[in-house]
């Protein structure tokens, strides 16, 4: 099950306040420009910076594959 449209329309980055990259496959929100994914559990996003993962460019570049299709 996918996160709600309208919801992924209002979540942002908790600590840029920018726009996220819902990549379903993997259970993440994606901040592309803090190199960091935000888990999400049980179809709720942990929007907790505690709770955030840093990634690598090389990461980021393969999540945003996924995410596009």
């Amino acid at each position: 099950m996918s996160l709600d449209p309208q919801l992924l329309e209002i979540l942002v980055c908790p600590e840029d306040k920018g726009a996220l990259v819902y990549v379903e496959s993997e259970g993440v929100l994606l901040n592309e420009r803090l190199l960091r994914t935000y888990p999400v559990r049980d179809n709720i996003p942990v929007m907790l910076i505690d709770e955030a993962s840093q990634i690598s460019d090389d990461e980021v570049q393969r999540l945003l594959a996924i995410a596009t299709g």
